[in-house]
């Protein structure tokens, strides 16, 4: 075997294990996390480009197949129903992606639609519990004026009690009545009642 002939075997070798590795590589492909449809598609043409270019070929069903296989489970209804669907055996590849890049551009609307829905509901929560709080704020001090007034009027009838009392029996203090104020008119002097008069019994024998 001459030098050129072990240098092709030799070059063959490389070749045979580098497509094998490619087509490895294909056979493991899958999305990876948190990945856009774009980020695949780049990713997709990358890895069959090279397989392809050391004389490997794909079926164009085959690819779409192996396109949606690698999708993770959040494709999953559209994985079905495009499964499902005639269209494998005529789509392209690129208008297999160009689809799944329009499902993706609807799914994300309605992530931010739900987004913008659940925080209007926040807002909407926090506003009545506010409202609630307030209302039983209310309701507190409508009952702490309710007994203030109570008071109040309990004060009011009070005070109209007393005056009452003075327009009956004058502004005379218990002090008036003591019996300083009075004369004794059975002994003449200042101080005490007739009844207590130490001379009563003197004064009757006179």
């Amino acid at each position: 075997m001459g030098h050129l002939e072990v240098t092709h075997e030799g070059t063959n070798d490389v070749k045979r294990a580098r497509k094998h590795t490619l087509i490895q590589e294909y056979e493991m492909f899958r999305m990876l996390k948190g990945e856009s449809i774009v980020e695949v598609q780049k990713r997709f043409t990358h890895i069959i480009n090279h397989p392809m270019s050391l004389g490997k070929t794909f079926d164009k069903e085959e690819l779409n197949i192996k396109i949606l296989k690698c999708l993770d489970r959040s494709w999953k209804p559209k994985v079905t129903a495009m499964s499902e669907s005639k269209d494998l055996t005529s789509l392209t590849t690129t208008s297999l992606f160009g689809k799944l890049r329009e499902h993706e551009l609807e799914m994300n609307r309605l992530n931010v639609q739900e987004s913008k829905d659940k925080h209007v509901r926040n807002i909407a929560l926090k506003a009545a519990k506010h409202k609630n709080k307030q209302d039983s704020s209310d309701e507190s001090e409508e009952e702490n004026l309710s007994l203030l007034s109570k008071k109040f009027n309990k004060f009011l009838k009070i005070n109209r009690n007393k005056e009452y009392n003075k327009e009956r029996y004058g502004n005379k203090k218990t002090s008036d009545f003591n019996s300083n104020n009075y004369i004794c008119f059975g002994y003449g002097e200042q101080g005490h009642i007739k009844v207590d008069c130490p001379n009563k019994e003197g004064k009757e024998k006179k």
